[in-house]
Protein backbone atom coordinates (compact mmCIF):
# COMPACT_ATOMS: atom_id res chain seq x y z
CA UNK A 1 0.00 0.00 0.00
CA UNK A 2 1.17 3.34 -0.74
CA UNK A 3 -0.41 6.53 1.18
CA UNK A 4 -0.83 9.60 -1.12
CA UNK A 5 -0.29 12.66 0.77
CA UNK A 6 -3.40 15.04 1.15
CA UNK A 7 -5.21 12.83 -0.83
CA UNK A 8 -6.14 9.81 1.15
CA UNK A 9 -7.48 9.34 4.49
CA UNK A 10 -5.33 8.97 7.82
CA UNK A 11 -7.00 6.41 10.45
CA UNK A 12 -4.74 5.51 13.20
CA UNK A 13 -3.49 1.88 11.96
CA UNK A 14 -2.18 3.97 8.46
CA UNK A 15 -0.57 6.45 10.68
CA UNK A 16 1.17 4.41 12.75
CA UNK A 17 2.16 2.53 9.80
CA UNK A 18 3.67 5.21 8.04
CA UNK A 19 5.77 6.36 10.97
CA UNK A 20 6.91 2.37 11.83
CA UNK A 21 7.88 2.11 8.10
CA UNK A 22 5.56 -0.53 7.27
CA UNK A 23 3.29 1.60 4.50
CA UNK A 24 5.17 3.84 1.82
CA UNK A 25 3.40 7.24 1.86
CA UNK A 26 4.25 9.97 -1.13
CA UNK A 27 3.29 12.95 -2.53
CA UNK A 28 1.10 12.31 -5.83
CA UNK A 29 0.90 14.62 -8.70
CA UNK A 30 -2.80 15.82 -7.25
CA UNK A 31 -1.47 16.74 -4.58
CA UNK A 32 1.72 18.21 -5.84
CA UNK A 33 -0.94 20.11 -8.44
CA UNK A 34 -2.92 21.86 -5.13
CA UNK A 35 -0.22 22.48 -3.14
CA UNK A 36 1.36 24.56 -5.53
CA UNK A 37 -2.12 26.45 -6.49
CA UNK A 38 -2.45 27.00 -2.96
CA UNK A 39 0.73 28.64 -3.47
CA UNK A 40 0.37 31.03 -6.25
CA UNK A 41 -3.09 32.03 -4.93
CA UNK A 42 -0.65 33.15 -1.90
CA UNK A 43 1.56 35.04 -4.06
CA UNK A 44 -0.82 36.64 -5.69
CA UNK A 45 -2.49 38.10 -2.45
CA UNK A 46 1.14 39.25 -1.13
CA UNK A 47 1.53 41.02 -3.54
CA UNK A 48 -1.34 43.00 -3.07
CA UNK A 49 -2.43 46.35 -1.28
CA UNK A 50 -5.20 44.54 0.66
CA UNK A 51 -4.39 43.25 3.83
CA UNK A 52 -4.50 40.12 4.13
CA UNK A 53 -3.59 38.10 7.68
CA UNK A 54 -0.86 36.10 8.27
CA UNK A 55 0.02 36.75 4.35
CA UNK A 56 1.12 40.68 4.18
CA UNK A 57 0.18 41.37 8.14
CA UNK A 58 1.61 41.19 11.52
CA UNK A 59 0.02 38.00 13.39
CA UNK A 60 -2.07 37.59 16.54
CA UNK A 61 -2.49 41.98 18.13
CA UNK A 62 -0.22 42.92 14.83
CA UNK A 63 -2.99 41.51 12.85
CA UNK A 64 -3.34 45.36 11.80
CA UNK A 65 0.12 46.45 10.82
CA UNK A 66 0.70 45.46 7.25
CA UNK A 67 4.11 44.08 5.90
CA UNK A 68 6.01 45.20 2.77
CA UNK A 69 6.97 42.27 0.29
CA UNK A 70 10.57 43.06 0.97
CA UNK A 71 9.96 42.31 4.68
CA UNK A 72 8.67 39.17 4.25
CA UNK A 73 11.40 36.84 4.55
CA UNK A 74 12.52 37.86 7.79
CA UNK A 75 8.99 38.44 9.12
CA UNK A 76 8.40 34.61 8.69
CA UNK A 77 11.90 33.51 10.55
CA UNK A 78 11.13 35.75 13.27
CA UNK A 79 7.84 33.82 13.80
CA UNK A 80 9.59 30.84 13.83
CA UNK A 81 12.43 32.22 16.41
CA UNK A 82 10.35 33.67 18.36
CA UNK A 83 7.55 31.43 18.89
CA UNK A 84 10.24 28.72 19.96
CA UNK A 85 10.05 29.17 23.58
CA UNK A 86 8.87 25.62 24.83
CA UNK A 87 10.38 24.36 28.08
CA UNK A 88 10.44 20.99 30.08
CA UNK A 89 12.15 17.83 28.55
CA UNK A 90 11.65 16.75 25.00
CA UNK A 91 8.59 14.47 23.86
CA UNK A 92 9.62 11.05 22.73
CA UNK A 93 10.99 11.13 19.02
CA UNK A 94 8.00 9.21 18.48
CA UNK A 95 5.48 11.90 18.92
CA UNK A 96 7.79 14.44 16.89
CA UNK A 97 7.77 11.83 14.03
CA UNK A 98 4.25 11.59 13.88
CA UNK A 99 3.50 15.57 14.24
CA UNK A 100 5.69 15.80 10.61
CA UNK A 101 3.84 13.15 9.31
CA UNK A 102 0.17 14.61 10.63
CA UNK A 103 1.49 18.17 9.27
CA UNK A 104 2.42 17.10 6.37
CA UNK A 105 -0.95 15.40 5.65
CA UNK A 106 -2.73 18.76 6.66
CA UNK A 107 -0.68 21.18 4.11
CA UNK A 108 -0.67 18.69 1.41
CA UNK A 109 -4.43 19.53 0.95
CA UNK A 110 -3.64 22.91 -0.57
CA UNK A 111 -5.30 25.22 1.65
CA UNK A 112 -2.25 26.27 3.29
CA UNK A 113 -0.52 28.34 0.73
CA UNK A 114 2.75 27.00 1.45
CA UNK A 115 5.40 25.66 -1.30
CA UNK A 116 6.17 22.24 -2.56
CA UNK A 117 9.86 22.38 -1.45
CA UNK A 118 9.08 22.88 2.36
CA UNK A 119 6.65 20.58 2.08
CA UNK A 120 9.14 17.80 0.52
CA UNK A 121 11.79 18.93 2.80
CA UNK A 122 9.62 17.65 5.90
CA UNK A 123 9.52 14.46 3.40
CA UNK A 124 13.32 14.49 3.63
CA UNK A 125 13.23 14.89 7.48
CA UNK A 126 11.06 11.66 7.77
CA UNK A 127 12.79 10.01 5.06
CA UNK A 128 16.18 10.35 6.74
CA UNK A 129 14.99 9.72 9.78
CA UNK A 130 15.79 13.45 10.93
CA UNK A 131 13.35 14.03 13.96
CA UNK A 132 13.40 17.22 15.44
CA UNK A 133 13.59 17.24 19.15
CA UNK A 134 10.34 19.47 21.05
CA UNK A 135 9.88 20.72 24.72
CA UNK A 136 7.13 19.13 25.76
CA UNK A 137 5.62 22.35 27.86
CA UNK A 138 4.74 25.41 26.59
CA UNK A 139 1.18 24.96 24.50
CA UNK A 140 -2.05 26.51 25.10
CA UNK A 141 -3.53 25.00 22.68
CA UNK A 142 -5.08 27.16 20.60
CA UNK A 143 -3.85 29.38 17.58
CA UNK A 144 -2.83 25.69 17.29
CA UNK A 145 0.19 24.48 19.36
CA UNK A 146 2.49 27.27 18.72
CA UNK A 147 5.33 26.65 20.62
CA UNK A 148 5.81 22.84 19.80
CA UNK A 149 5.70 23.45 16.09
CA UNK A 150 7.69 26.52 15.98
CA UNK A 151 10.67 24.26 17.60
CA UNK A 152 9.49 21.05 15.15
CA UNK A 153 9.99 23.33 12.01
CA UNK A 154 13.31 25.06 13.40
CA UNK A 155 15.61 22.62 11.23
CA UNK A 156 13.98 24.19 7.96
CA UNK A 157 15.84 27.20 8.69
CA UNK A 158 18.93 25.56 10.15
CA UNK A 159 18.07 26.02 13.69
CA UNK A 160 17.01 23.81 16.56
CA UNK A 161 18.48 20.38 16.86
CA UNK A 162 17.15 16.69 15.75
CA UNK A 163 17.55 13.38 17.92
CA UNK A 164 21.04 11.15 17.28
CA UNK A 165 20.09 8.23 18.91
CA UNK A 166 19.64 8.93 22.76
CA UNK A 167 21.19 12.28 22.04
CA UNK A 168 20.67 15.85 19.81
CA UNK A 169 22.71 17.47 17.23
CA UNK A 170 22.67 20.52 16.26
CA UNK A 171 20.27 21.14 13.14
CA UNK A 172 23.24 23.19 10.56
CA UNK A 173 25.38 20.51 11.44
CA UNK A 174 22.97 17.73 10.71
CA UNK A 175 22.15 19.62 7.51
CA UNK A 176 25.05 19.70 6.42
CA UNK A 177 26.22 16.26 6.83
CA UNK A 178 23.10 15.44 4.57
CA UNK A 179 23.76 18.09 1.86
CA UNK A 180 20.94 20.37 3.19
CA UNK A 181 20.77 24.08 2.84
CA UNK A 182 18.54 25.71 5.29
CA UNK A 183 15.39 26.71 3.57
CA UNK A 184 14.25 30.62 3.30
CA UNK A 185 10.77 30.91 4.44
CA UNK A 186 8.28 32.50 2.25
CA UNK A 187 4.62 34.61 3.23
CA UNK A 188 2.64 32.55 4.83
CA UNK A 189 4.70 29.44 5.40
CA UNK A 190 5.83 30.41 9.00
CA UNK A 191 2.24 30.78 10.00
CA UNK A 192 1.07 27.49 8.40
CA UNK A 193 3.85 25.61 9.79
CA UNK A 194 3.50 26.87 13.74
CA UNK A 195 -0.90 27.07 13.33
CA UNK A 196 -2.04 23.48 14.21
CA UNK A 197 -2.96 20.90 16.78
CA UNK A 198 -0.25 18.22 15.60
CA UNK A 199 1.01 18.37 18.98
CA UNK A 200 -2.04 17.52 20.47
CA UNK A 201 -3.22 15.16 17.54
CA UNK A 202 0.07 13.38 18.12
CA UNK A 203 -0.55 12.95 21.95
CA UNK A 204 -3.89 11.62 20.63
CA UNK A 205 -2.67 8.67 18.80
CA UNK A 206 0.06 7.93 21.21
CA UNK A 207 -2.64 7.48 23.47
CA UNK A 208 -4.88 5.54 21.59
CA UNK A 209 -2.47 3.43 20.03
CA UNK A 210 -1.39 1.92 24.00
CA UNK A 211 -4.85 2.41 24.89
CA UNK A 212 -6.51 0.00 22.88
CA UNK A 213 -4.70 -2.55 23.74
CA UNK A 214 -5.01 -1.75 27.44
CA UNK A 215 -8.24 -2.24 27.09
CA UNK A 216 -8.16 -5.15 25.77
CA UNK A 217 -5.62 -6.66 28.43
CA UNK A 218 -7.78 -5.19 31.40
CA UNK A 219 -10.26 -7.57 30.39
CA UNK A 220 -7.76 -10.59 30.33
CA UNK A 221 -6.42 -9.62 33.61
CA UNK A 222 -9.80 -8.99 35.14
CA UNK A 223 -10.80 -12.67 33.82
CA UNK A 224 -8.17 -14.13 35.10
CA UNK A 225 -8.46 -12.60 38.75
CA UNK A 226 -12.08 -14.04 38.57
CA UNK A 227 -10.96 -17.29 38.03
CA UNK A 228 -8.41 -16.87 40.92
CA UNK A 229 -11.52 -16.02 42.35
CA UNK A 230 -13.76 -18.50 41.16
CA UNK A 231 -16.38 -15.85 40.50
CA UNK A 232 -19.62 -15.80 38.60
CA UNK A 233 -20.02 -15.93 34.80
CA UNK A 234 -23.41 -15.10 34.88
CA UNK A 235 -23.42 -10.92 34.42
CA UNK A 236 -21.87 -11.54 31.16
CA UNK A 237 -24.24 -13.45 29.60
CA UNK A 238 -25.39 -11.81 26.30
CA UNK A 239 -29.58 -11.42 27.22
CA UNK A 240 -28.53 -9.58 30.24
CA UNK A 241 -26.74 -7.00 28.20
CA UNK A 242 -28.98 -6.72 25.06
CA UNK A 243 -31.51 -4.83 27.76
CA UNK A 244 -29.26 -2.10 27.86
CA UNK A 245 -27.23 -1.98 24.67
CA UNK A 246 -24.06 0.39 24.94
CA UNK A 247 -21.55 -0.64 22.50
CA UNK A 248 -18.79 -0.91 24.72
CA UNK A 249 -20.68 -3.07 27.15
CA UNK A 250 -21.42 -5.02 24.84
CA UNK A 251 -18.07 -5.86 23.53
CA UNK A 252 -16.76 -6.27 27.21
CA UNK A 253 -19.27 -8.91 27.86
CA UNK A 254 -18.71 -10.81 25.06
CA UNK A 255 -14.76 -10.80 25.50
CA UNK A 256 -15.36 -11.92 28.93
CA UNK A 257 -17.69 -15.12 27.73
CA UNK A 258 -14.87 -16.09 24.97
CA UNK A 259 -12.16 -15.36 28.31
CA UNK A 260 -13.86 -17.97 30.03
CA UNK A 261 -14.68 -20.10 27.26
CA UNK A 262 -13.70 -23.83 28.02
CA UNK A 263 -12.81 -23.68 31.52
CA UNK A 264 -12.54 -26.44 33.60
CA UNK A 265 -11.98 -23.79 36.92
CA UNK A 266 -15.31 -21.98 35.92
CA UNK A 267 -17.45 -25.31 35.97
CA UNK A 268 -15.99 -26.84 39.38
CA UNK A 269 -18.05 -23.92 41.33
CA UNK A 270 -21.11 -23.52 39.15
CA UNK A 271 -23.29 -25.12 41.76
CA UNK A 272 -21.47 -23.13 44.23
CA UNK A 273 -24.24 -21.18 46.87
CA UNK A 274 -22.38 -17.44 46.59
CA UNK A 275 -25.23 -15.23 45.02
CA UNK A 276 -23.17 -12.00 43.52
CA UNK A 277 -19.58 -11.18 43.34
CA UNK A 278 -18.34 -7.84 44.61
CA UNK A 279 -18.80 -4.93 41.81
CA UNK A 280 -15.27 -5.01 41.01
CA UNK A 281 -15.90 -8.30 39.44
CA UNK A 282 -19.67 -7.94 38.49
CA UNK A 283 -19.19 -4.79 37.41
CA UNK A 284 -16.77 -5.86 34.62
CA UNK A 285 -18.48 -4.88 31.21
CA UNK A 286 -20.54 -1.54 32.53
CA UNK A 287 -17.04 -0.22 33.74
CA UNK A 288 -14.45 -1.46 31.12
CA UNK A 289 -17.58 -0.90 28.53
CA UNK A 290 -17.68 2.70 29.52
CA UNK A 291 -14.07 3.35 29.29
CA UNK A 292 -14.10 1.93 25.40
CA UNK A 293 -17.04 4.09 24.44
CA UNK A 294 -14.61 7.07 25.61
CA UNK A 295 -11.69 5.66 23.52
CA UNK A 296 -14.15 5.12 20.48
CA UNK A 297 -15.21 8.51 21.16
CA UNK A 298 -11.31 9.90 20.70
CA UNK A 299 -10.40 7.49 18.12
CA UNK A 300 -13.58 8.79 16.25
CA UNK A 301 -12.66 12.77 17.01
CA UNK A 302 -8.48 11.97 16.51
CA UNK A 303 -9.45 10.35 13.06
CA UNK A 304 -11.38 13.50 11.87
CA UNK A 305 -8.27 16.20 12.82
CA UNK A 306 -5.55 13.92 11.12
CA UNK A 307 -7.56 14.64 7.92
CA UNK A 308 -7.93 18.04 8.94
CA UNK A 309 -6.55 21.19 7.71
CA UNK A 310 -5.78 23.36 10.88
CA UNK A 311 -3.58 26.52 10.34
CA UNK A 312 -4.85 29.78 9.81
CA UNK A 313 -6.06 31.80 7.47
CA UNK A 314 -7.45 29.04 5.03
CA UNK A 315 -6.65 29.90 1.29
CA UNK A 316 -9.57 29.51 -0.58
CA UNK A 317 -8.60 31.39 -3.69
CA UNK A 318 -6.36 34.13 -5.22
CA UNK A 319 -8.90 36.58 -3.96
CA UNK A 320 -9.72 35.10 -0.63
CA UNK A 321 -8.41 33.94 2.74
CA UNK A 322 -10.57 33.18 5.81
CA UNK A 323 -9.23 34.08 8.91
CA UNK A 324 -10.90 31.53 11.43
CA UNK A 325 -10.05 29.34 13.99
CA UNK A 326 -9.79 25.85 13.16
CA UNK A 327 -6.18 25.50 14.70
CA UNK A 328 -8.57 26.00 18.29
CA UNK A 329 -7.61 22.67 20.31
CA UNK A 330 -11.06 22.23 22.39
CA UNK A 331 -12.43 19.51 20.19
CA UNK A 332 -9.75 17.04 21.05
CA UNK A 333 -8.83 19.03 24.40
CA UNK A 334 -12.37 18.06 25.65
CA UNK A 335 -12.39 14.16 24.44
CA UNK A 336 -8.48 13.54 25.66
CA UNK A 337 -9.98 14.88 29.45
CA UNK A 338 -12.72 12.66 29.18
CA UNK A 339 -10.56 9.49 27.49
CA UNK A 340 -8.04 10.29 31.03
CA UNK A 341 -10.79 9.75 33.29
CA UNK A 342 -11.81 6.81 31.31
CA UNK A 343 -8.00 5.04 31.69
CA UNK A 344 -8.01 5.84 35.01
CA UNK A 345 -11.10 4.28 36.23
CA UNK A 346 -9.58 1.22 34.40
CA UNK A 347 -6.71 1.30 37.38
CA UNK A 348 -9.53 2.21 40.06
CA UNK A 349 -11.07 -0.74 39.10
CA UNK A 350 -8.03 -3.00 38.89
CA UNK A 351 -6.68 -1.93 42.31
CA UNK A 352 -9.93 -3.28 43.77
CA UNK A 353 -9.59 -6.46 42.51
CA UNK A 354 -5.92 -6.62 43.44
CA UNK A 355 -7.37 -5.78 47.26
CA UNK A 356 -9.99 -8.79 46.82
CA UNK A 357 -7.32 -11.35 46.27
CA UNK A 358 -5.45 -10.60 48.98
CA UNK A 359 -8.68 -11.24 51.47
CA UNK A 360 -8.34 -14.70 51.55
CA UNK A 361 -11.96 -15.02 50.53
CA UNK A 362 -13.62 -18.19 48.74
CA UNK A 363 -10.22 -20.47 48.92
CA UNK A 364 -7.98 -18.74 48.54
CA UNK A 365 -5.31 -18.23 51.47
CA UNK A 366 -4.90 -14.49 52.90
CA UNK A 367 -2.41 -12.22 51.43
CA UNK A 368 -1.94 -14.89 48.47
CA UNK A 369 0.62 -17.23 50.55
CA UNK A 370 0.10 -19.91 51.67
CA UNK A 371 2.40 -19.61 55.02
CA UNK A 372 1.41 -16.12 56.15
CA UNK A 373 2.68 -14.69 59.33
CA UNK A 374 6.56 -15.47 59.13
CA UNK A 375 5.69 -13.78 54.97
CA UNK A 376 3.33 -11.11 53.92
CA UNK A 377 3.18 -12.75 50.61
CA UNK A 378 1.57 -10.75 48.08
CA UNK A 379 0.59 -7.89 50.80
CA UNK A 380 2.92 -4.96 49.49
CA UNK A 381 2.18 -4.85 45.38
CA UNK A 382 -1.22 -3.24 46.08
CA UNK A 383 -0.23 -0.58 48.27
CA UNK A 384 1.80 0.71 44.58
CA UNK A 385 -1.63 0.46 42.93
CA UNK A 386 -3.36 2.08 45.49
CA UNK A 387 -0.75 5.05 45.16
CA UNK A 388 -0.72 4.85 41.36
CA UNK A 389 -4.66 5.05 41.32
CA UNK A 390 -4.30 8.15 43.40
CA UNK A 391 -1.72 9.44 41.18
CA UNK A 392 -4.39 9.39 38.37
CA UNK A 393 -7.13 10.34 39.98
CA UNK A 394 -5.02 13.59 40.36
CA UNK A 395 -3.95 13.73 36.90
CA UNK A 396 -7.87 13.41 35.82
CA UNK A 397 -8.59 17.48 36.37
CA UNK A 398 -9.63 18.74 33.25
CA UNK A 399 -7.32 20.97 31.49
CA UNK A 400 -9.77 21.74 28.87
CA UNK A 401 -11.91 23.44 31.38
CA UNK A 402 -9.47 25.88 32.17
CA UNK A 403 -8.30 28.94 30.15
CA UNK A 404 -5.99 32.04 30.52
CA UNK A 405 -5.96 34.68 27.96
CA UNK A 406 -2.95 35.16 25.93
CA UNK A 407 -1.66 37.32 22.67
CA UNK A 408 -2.74 40.87 24.52
CA UNK A 409 -6.60 39.21 24.72
CA UNK A 410 -6.59 38.74 21.34
CA UNK A 411 -6.56 34.78 21.84
CA UNK A 412 -8.53 35.52 25.02
CA UNK A 413 -9.93 31.59 24.77
CA UNK A 414 -7.67 28.38 24.93
CA UNK A 415 -7.89 24.84 25.02
CA UNK A 416 -5.21 23.77 27.03
CA UNK A 417 -5.57 20.79 24.36
CA UNK A 418 -1.73 20.07 25.08
CA UNK A 419 -1.56 19.29 28.34
CA UNK A 420 -4.75 17.14 28.33
CA UNK A 421 -2.75 15.11 25.17
CA UNK A 422 0.49 14.69 27.90
CA UNK A 423 -2.00 13.58 30.72
CA UNK A 424 -3.50 10.96 29.39
CA UNK A 425 -0.04 9.46 28.16
CA UNK A 426 0.75 9.69 31.80
CA UNK A 427 -2.31 8.30 33.10
CA UNK A 428 -1.91 5.08 30.96
CA UNK A 429 1.72 4.99 32.14
CA UNK A 430 0.75 4.13 35.23
CA UNK A 431 -2.65 2.18 33.99
CA UNK A 432 0.45 -0.32 32.73
CA UNK A 433 1.73 -0.62 36.16
CA UNK A 434 -1.06 -1.48 37.77
CA UNK A 435 -2.50 -3.84 35.03
CA UNK A 436 0.96 -5.63 35.87
CA UNK A 437 0.69 -5.99 39.21
CA UNK A 438 -3.39 -7.21 39.22
CA UNK A 439 -1.87 -10.23 36.44
CA UNK A 440 1.24 -11.29 38.57
CA UNK A 441 -1.74 -11.30 41.39
CA UNK A 442 -4.25 -13.18 39.10
CA UNK A 443 -1.46 -15.71 37.99
CA UNK A 444 -0.64 -16.04 41.87
CA UNK A 445 -4.44 -17.06 42.44
CA UNK A 446 -4.60 -19.34 39.81
CA UNK A 447 -1.94 -20.99 41.10
CA UNK A 448 -4.22 -22.09 44.43
CA UNK A 449 -6.70 -23.42 41.76
CA UNK A 450 -4.59 -26.26 40.25
CA UNK A 451 -4.98 -28.65 38.88
CA UNK A 452 -8.29 -26.91 37.46
CA UNK A 453 -7.39 -25.56 34.10
CA UNK A 454 -8.66 -22.27 32.30
CA UNK A 455 -9.54 -21.35 29.49
CA UNK A 456 -6.56 -21.69 26.35
CA UNK A 457 -6.06 -17.87 26.23
CA UNK A 458 -5.98 -17.52 29.70
CA UNK A 459 -3.54 -20.67 30.20
CA UNK A 460 -1.30 -19.01 27.51
CA UNK A 461 -0.72 -15.78 29.41
CA UNK A 462 -0.58 -17.32 32.48
CA UNK A 463 2.66 -19.12 30.86
CA UNK A 464 3.78 -16.62 29.31
CA UNK A 465 3.67 -14.30 32.81
CA UNK A 466 5.37 -17.86 35.13
CA UNK A 467 8.55 -17.30 31.85
CA UNK A 468 9.14 -14.02 33.45
CA UNK A 469 7.66 -14.48 37.18
CA UNK A 470 7.84 -17.61 39.26
CA UNK A 471 5.11 -18.54 41.86
CA UNK A 472 5.46 -16.82 45.31
CA UNK A 473 6.18 -19.74 47.92
CA UNK A 474 8.45 -17.62 50.51
CA UNK A 475 8.83 -13.81 50.25
CA UNK A 476 11.37 -12.53 48.49
CA UNK A 477 12.39 -9.33 46.48
CA UNK A 478 9.05 -8.72 44.82
CA UNK A 479 10.78 -5.70 42.79
CA UNK A 480 11.73 -7.25 39.78
CA UNK A 481 9.13 -9.80 39.49
CA UNK A 482 6.89 -6.38 39.46
CA UNK A 483 9.94 -4.94 37.41
CA UNK A 484 9.56 -8.14 34.79
CA UNK A 485 5.38 -7.58 34.37
CA UNK A 486 5.76 -3.90 33.75
CA UNK A 487 8.20 -4.67 30.85
CA UNK A 488 5.65 -7.73 29.65
CA UNK A 489 2.90 -5.13 29.26
CA UNK A 490 4.71 -2.17 27.91
CA UNK A 491 6.11 -5.02 25.31
CA UNK A 492 2.14 -6.06 24.42
CA UNK A 493 3.62 -9.48 24.55
CA UNK A 494 0.40 -10.76 26.06
CA UNK A 495 -2.24 -12.91 24.13
CA UNK A 496 -5.86 -10.71 24.19
CA UNK A 497 -7.82 -12.36 21.47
Amino acid sequence: MTFRYGIDQLNLDIVNGIANGTITAELCQEAIDNINKSRQNVDIMASSDKAVYGINTGFGPLCDTQISPAETHLLQKNLLITHAVGVGESIDKSISKLMLITKVQALSQGFSGIRLVVVERMLKFIELDLIPTVPEQGSVGASGDLAPLSHLFLPLIGEGEFWQGDSTVPAAQALKEHNLEALELHAKEGLALINGTQFILSHAITALTKMRYLLDLADVAGAMSIEGMQGSQSPFRAELHQLRAFAGNIEVAGRMRRLFKDSQNMQAHSDCDRVQDPYSLRCIPQVHGASRNAYNHLKELAEIEMNSVTDNPIIISSEEAISGGSFHGQPLAMVLDYASIAAAELGNIADRRCYLLLEGLHGLPRLLTSSGGLNSGMMIPQYTTAALVTENKSLCFPPSADSVPTSMGQEDHVSMGSISGRKLNQILGNLEKIIAIELMYAAQAIDFRRPNTCSDIIEENFAIIREKVAKLEEDRLLKPDIDAMIALVKSQSLTVN
